[in-house]
């Protein structure tokens, strides 16, 4: 990437809509939109204050008027990517936004490649990298808590968090090496069970952030679920109550759904992958053979499963097996069509699973028993009620543990009765893990892989 080019690209969604803003970042952002704006107003953009809005039309290069806009100056270092920057706010066509764009791109400005917007602003310390992936998790985000969690960590939550610990980490470095490189300048190293404490309440620190990544990176990634059970006990019932579609075929015929059918499902603060399976039951059809076969390996591969039993015909040897099968997983019982009545004692299905609900898909009754049951087998509670340091990145995961690790043989090393200077080598690496996840000591193709995953435009 040439950080010294100017740059362009669309920064909203491809296709037609209300308004579509091209963005303009470099050095000379504002002499190219010159080129191609002409203010209502007859003031070149150059001669504006920064900060402000202009009316006016892009002109092509006969003179003609490609559409009527209006055009925001910002000057650096007070924008997004800390370079000067032009916003042109054009009517939301597709031909129209993209002869705007060609425009400004033949006027000098460079295309800009995925993420190089937002990267700029990493690289100009306008963002740290931890600031600068949240970004496209606010863009990403599916449900209110994740949304919060994202803002948040936009905000500079998580790499205070990350920051302040590692400053300790290096204060503690800093004392060995001045012990390491002036041995005999008499100097009174700190005591041991200083050393120790502070080592453990660092080590405690990064306990309580990796606690909250399980539940974080489940949030952020959705929850593997599906739904199992006999043939028509409701199963597509809830997966279209549940969606608010019709997306899934429901009939009183046996065997309807054949193959699995997910969609991602938004209850509560959680997103579900969910997946429709295949009644489970002995059969000679071919293809229904298939189905309850894709079933049991969805099933197998799934994090969360959601049993429902038929209220009405009661529980049967096939209900047990299905119950047996379901061992070791993460379950939620559900008794559906109770507003018929129950042939089920719902103590004895809680003699196998800890999670179960009374339920009617007809009357949707359940839903919010159901959204509390996923929350607290998860923990999303424990998220929910401090938000303001959650990791939800595999990255990050990744960095605390080797930090972590770090930490820990510092403090066996401290407890073997090895010399404290020994323990310089781990506090660095501990202190460098952490550096990773703010982009203090990430390698540069690190950084290229994360800002790929960005869309043009941001």
């Amino acid at each position: 990437m040439d950080l010294y080019s100017t740059i362009a690209a669309i920064s909203t969604p491809y296709g037609t809509g209300g308004i579509s803003v091209i963005r303009i970042s470099g050095a000379d952002a504002v002499s190219i939109a010159d080129k191609v704006f002409k203010a209502s107003s007859g003031k070149k953009l150059s001669d504006v204050p920064t900060h402000t809005i202009h009316h006016g039309h892009i002109i092509g290069s006969g003179g003609k008027r490609i559409d009527e806009v209006l055009a925001s100056v910002m000057r650096a270092p007070r924008t997004f990517t800390g370079e000067d920057t032009v916003e042109i706010n054009c009517h939301g066509g597709l031909l129209v936004t993209k002869l705007v764009l060609e425009r400004v791109l033949a006027s000098g400005a460079a295309a800009a490649d995925r993420g190089e917007f937002t990267k700029r602003a990493f690289l100009n310390g306008k963002l740290d990298l931890c600031e600068a992936e949240a970004v496209i998790d606010v863009i990403n985000s599916k449900t209110s808590l994740e949304q919060e969690i994202s803002v948040n960590n936009l905000g500079g939550a998580l790499s205070d968090k990350i920051n302040a610990i590692r400053e300790r980490i290096i204060m503690l470095s800093a004392n060995i090496q001045v012990l390491i490189d002036y041995p005999d300048e008499g100097l009174e190293p700190f005591g041991d069970d200083e050393f120790a404490a502070e080592l453990s309440a660092i080590a405690s620190e990064l306990d309580k952030l990796y606690a909250t990544s399980d539940a974080g990176m489940l949030l952020r990634s959705g929850i593997a679920a599906a739904i199992a059970g006999k043939p028509n006990v409701g199963k597509s019932s809830l997966l279209n109550l549940l969606s608010g579609e019709e997306k899934a075929i429901v009939t009183d015929v046996e065997g309807t759904t054949r193959d699995a059918i997910e969609e991602y499902i938004t209850i509560g603060n959680v997103t579900l992958r969910l997946a429709d399976t295949a009644g489970i039951r002995d059969t000679d059809d071919v293809v229904e053979k298939i189905g309850v076969q894709k079933s049991m390996e969805y099933i197998d591969k799934s994090e969360l499963i959601i049993y429902i039993a038929d209220a009405v015909s009661g529980l049967d040897e096939r209900d047990y097996e299905i119950i047996n099968s379901l061992r070791g997983k993460k379950t939620i019982a559900l008794i559906n069509k109770t507003d018929s009545g129950s042939a089920i004692d719902a103590d004895e299905l809680r003699k196998h699973f800890e999670y179960v609900i009374e339920f009617s898909v007809r009357e949707e009754k359940g839903v919010a028993e159901l959204e509390a049951a996923i929350g607290e087998l998860f923990d999303m509670g424990s998220i929910a009620n401090d938000a303001s340091s959650v990791i939800t990145n595999a990255r990050h995961r990744d960095a605390l543990i080797k930090a972590k690790t770090a930490i820990d043989s510092a403090i066996n090393a401290q407890e073997c009765g090895i010399p404290v200077d020994t323990t310089f080598i781990d506090l660095e690496a501990a202190a460098s893990a952490l550096g990773e996840i703010v982009g203090l000591t990430v390698a540069e193709e690190i950084v290229d892989k994360i800002f790929h995953k960005f869309c043009i435009g941001k």
